[in-house]
Parts: C-alpha cells; structure tokens; sequence
C-alpha cells in the first residue's frame, strides 16, 4: 500500500466522516508528508502498513531538533489520527503511535488589543481607494463579529441579514451559525458594498462573495494577514497581530463588559465550553472585580 493512496484515503475520510475543515485537513496532509520525506530520505522501504515504532520515534526525534513544543505535539496529533485510522480501517493490527506521547505544553493565552489600539488602526486606513474602505469593513467585521479568518474571506453577500441583526458563518466542518452583527459594523459594510464593491470587475464565480480582490476574485487568507500586517507597521503597534487578534479581542471585551461565557461561545462556535474557558484566564483583575460586586459575601 503506497503513502500517496493511503494519504488521499486519509483526507477523504477526514473530509467525509468526521466533516473536518479544509484548513484542518491540509494541516493534517502536511504533517503526514513531512514523515513520508523522512521515509524516502532515509532510504527506507518502510510503507503506511510497515513503518514501525523506532522508525517513528526517530522522526519525532529529528523533527523536535528544529521545533518547538506547539508545533511537535500538533504533528504527533495529526500522525496518531493517520495511523487510528488504518487500524480502524483494518489496514493494520497494530498502531505505532500508541506509546508515543507529546511534550508538555502550557496553555497559551491569546493576544489581545486594547480598544484604542483597534481604533487608532482603523483611523491608519486610508480611505482615499476603494480597497480603503474595503479594508475598514474587513477590520470592522473581524472585531465586531469574531470571525476566523477562513469565515471571513467566505462570507457571501446571501449571508448578511442586516434586517434581522444577524450574519450567517459558516465555520469549521462546514457547520453554520448566526452571529449577531452590531449597527457599526452594518454600516461600513454597506458603504463598502454600494460605494466601493460596485468598482470591482464582476467575476461570475465570485459574484455572491462580500470581500473582493481588485481581479473580483475572493480575497486570500494570506492577505488579511498582509493587510493587518502593513496596519500595525503603519502604526507602529509593537505587537506581533493577525486576524485571529481581533477574535481574541472580540471574546475578551465582551468577557470584561459582563457577556456570558456560554454565550460567547456560540458566537465564537466553540464546539466545546473548554476552549472558551481560556478567556477566564485573560484578565483576572476583571474577575476579581466581578466577585466583589456580584459575590454575596463579599
């Protein structure tokens, strides 16, 4: 059984059966494939059928050479749910990852921006261009909405229910949620939408897509990263930010104004409470506050 079959069999059973993202999946492929280069250049003969423990172990070894703790345990997740999957599959009896574990990490805690960071980003953009306004509206709805990013180049204009107070995300594994969408927000992407979208040449693929390149092609991830990078260099904001900041900053402000955990969780499309908890732990002077206020015996 060749890597290359196994590896496609993988990516379709994760898309198929556990309904995975796309970004998940190409994270997953990428970690299998740094083990397959392993194989090869290491001259052995190993395939996904005979590649024992030691072989393994000695790839995790050469990779924690050059990475750090985060990125090591993400590749021993991603290659434990590779092998899971032939043994489930019945494609071996054994799994070579069963006695291999991850090194111990600390649990990060997300950046963040203070409001007036975000505003005195938002005040850098230059409004002069079309693509200005555009980039208004995409920091706007990233800190109004906390959105991913993914989410945010996905937005479609048949997703915008201004009317109800609502927009429609569709996040991880495909699964659709209504995010409610603040009177701030509404009103800069309308104005990108009537003023500066109607510029942008019409590409029937895209024609549904909120945010636009200049081609009418649906903007990259990779350049919501540029965009919020050539921001903070504009600003001169020390931080190293991303669009995942102003998720983070979304989540902690509505946390230190007294929004419950459960509800921010829906918002943010936690599938589990646990990931949201980690905001708890972001502002503990907030917390204390809470308890004086609020605590009976206090």
């Amino acid at each position: 059984m060749k890597w290359t079959h196994t590896l496609k069999d993988f990516k379709h059973f994760l898309k198929i059966e556990r309904g995975l993202s796309e970004n998940t999946i190409v994270n997953y492929s990428h970690d299998i494939e740094k083990l397959i280069r392993f194989v090869e250049e290491n001259n052995s003969n190993h395939t996904p059928l005979s590649i024992d423990e030691a072989t393994v172990q000695q790839f995790i070894y050469e990779i924690a050479k050059v990475l750090n703790a985060r990125s090591q345990t993400r590749i021993i997740s991603g290659l434990k749910s590779f092998f899971t999957y032939l043994v489930f599959e019945d494609y071996r009896k054994d799994n070579p990852m069963e006695m291999i574990e991850a090194p111990k990490i600390g649990r990060k805690l997300p950046d963040t921006l203070a409001l007036q960071d975000i505003e005195k980003l938002i005040a850098a953009i230059d409004l002069s261009t079309a693509e200005g306004h555009r980039n208004k509206a995409i920091i706007e709805t990233l800190y109004g909405c906390g959105l991913r990013v993914s989410e945010l180049v996905n937005l479609k204009l048949s997703d915008l229910f201004f009317d109800e107070g609502f927009i429609r995300v569709t996040g991880k594994g495909d699964k659709q949620r209504f995010v409610p969408i603040g009177s701030i927000t509404q009103k800069y992407i309308n104005m990108y939408i009537k003023e500066s979208r109607p510029f942008v040449k019409e590409v029937p693929e895209f024609s549904d897509t909120v945010f636009l390149n200049r081609r009418g092609k649906q903007l990259t991830r990779v350049m919501i990263f540029t965009i919020i990078k050539r921001l903070a260099e504009k600003t001169g904001l020390k931080k190293k930010i991303s669009p995942h900041t102003f998720r983070h900053s979304f989540a902690t402000h509505l946390l230190e104004n007294g929004a419950d955990l459960r509800a921010i969780q829906l918002m943010l499309g936690h599938e589990s409470i646990t990931t949201t908890e980690i905001y708890m732990h972001v502002d503990r002077k907030h917390l204390a506050e809470i308890m004086q206020r609020y605590h009976p015996r206090t």
